[in-house]
């Protein structure tokens, strides 16, 4: 009786919990398709793909990807490309714009350079102890007088009559010569050094010289033929420290100039920069010992038989004022060759300078204002015919009042020569 009942109660109970099974079950059932309608929108089912429209694989997108990026690299390098040409007049505007600035701050740097050797040469002579030149003094006190060349006539101790004979035909003197610089801007000088005697006889007859005539540019350097090239050297820095000048000029002085016809030249050629003017040449190299102008460097042009570099021959040439500034400032570490026209064209090797070849500055023989249509500047063979002087004077000088004194100077002329074959074959 106790079992059966007990049996009745465990049946009872697994018979409740099968409902509960199934009541369970069926509330899954609602809440999963409740929250799969949430899901799907609101709807029952998913409705299936259209036909004719696939899905794109991994690698498709990696494709159109590629492809994409492509075609944006061509738009990007066509717009730089617009951009460019668009920009190329700009460019070409603002390099023409830098190219004449960098031309002005090159004068300016030149005309600061030049100051700054005037003071240098100002300050030595300080330091030194010796006594500023007039002329230096004058530049220094009065400003900026600016003059069209100064012309610096190479002479010895034994050249009394060359001097004479200059004075007397072409360089004018006195009262004429201020006027030749006050109203032309021509400085025309006589340049020596001294002797290795200091203060001897020969230095006491200069000095006697320059206090009657007061055309002289004393320099610091001791005379000698084998020491051009260094004369050279100081002449240029010396004459820049003294005078402002558009150009300095240097001439020999068996050479008769006509000063006219050299100050148009030098006019035309005033605003261009690093000018180097002259009888433009290139002889040969000459290395056998005892010849005259024997070359002890040869060996750095080269083989026998070489040539030197284009320069312009020693007898009269030009350089502008930033190319003597130049000198002045690397006058201590320029090399200096046995020939000094040669030393000249060296110092400018690797330097931008402008090169004019003037044959109207070569050994002009006869003097004469024209020669084969040409207006001669330089003569270095003087005939001794009166009217030959007279074409000479009138051309150089243009002072009528200096044929007084032309009879006077006639023997002199006669050894104002030079030989021009041999000078100009080099």
């Amino acid at each position: 009786m106790s079992f059966k009942s007990r049996g009745d109660q465990q049946s009872s109970k697994n018979v409740i919990s099968k409902k509960w099974a199934l009541f369970f079950c069926l509330a899954c059932f609602c809440a999963g398709v409740f929250f799969n309608n949430r899901k799907n929108g609101g709807r029952m089912w998913t409705v299936p793909e259209p036909k004719g429209i696939t899905r794109t694989t991994t690698m498709e997108a990696e494709s159109l990807k590629l492809v994409s990026e492509g075609c944006g690299d061509d738009i990007s390098l066509q717009l730089h490309q617009k951009e460019v040409k668009r920009d190329s007049k700009d460019i070409i505007g603002e390099v023409y714009k830098t190219h004449n600035a960098i031309q002005t701050l090159d004068k300016t740097i030149s005309n600061l350079e030049m100051e700054l050797a005037a003071a240098r040469a100002a300050q030595e002579s300080i330091l030194s102890g010796s006594p500023l030149s007039e002329d230096l003094k004058r530049t220094g006190s009065s400003g900026k007088r600016r003059y069209l060349m100064v012309v610096g006539i190479n002479t010895a101790f034994s050249s009394r009559k060359r001097r004479d004979s200059i004075r007397a035909t072409w360089l004018p003197q006195g009262e004429k010569r201020k006027k030749l610089e006050e109203e032309k801007g021509i400085i025309v000088r006589f340049v020596i050094g001294h002797s290795a005697t200091s203060g001897g006889i020969l230095d006491r007859a200069i000095e006697a010289e320059d206090r009657k005539h007061g055309d002289f540019l004393r320099l610091d350097h001791v005379e000698g033929y084998l020491e051009l090239s260094a004369k050279t050297k100081i002449y240029f820095a010396t004459a820049v420290s003294s005078w402002d000048a558009d150009f300095y000029v240097k001439v020999d002085d068996d050479v008769h100039v006509n000063i006219a016809t050299l100050g148009e030249t030098l006019v035309r050629h005033r605003k261009k920069p690093r000018v180097y003017i002259g009888c433009m040449k290139s002889g040969p190299v000459l290395n056998q010992k005892g010849v005259r102008y024997h070359e002890p460097e040869y060996w750095k042009f080269g083989e026998a038989g070489n040539k030197y570099f284009r320069h312009a021959t020693g007898q009269l040439y030009a350089i502008s004022k930033d190319l003597a500034t130049y000198i002045s400032i690397n006058q201590h570490v320029l090399h200096k060759y046995a020939n000094e026209d040669v030393s000249l064209g060296s110092w400018f090797i690797g330097l931008d300078v402008d090169h004019i070849d003037d044959r109207r500055l070569c050994c002009g023989t006869p003097p004469g204002p024209k020669q084969n249509g040409i207006v001669r500047i330089a003569s270095g063979r003087h005939r001794l015919a009166t009217s030959a002087l007279r074409h000479l004077i009138g051309a150089a000088v243009g002072f009528a009042d200096l044929l007084i004194g032309l009879r006077r100077s006639i023997g002199g002329v006669g050894k104002v020569r030079r030989l021009c074959g041999e000078q100009h074959s080099r």
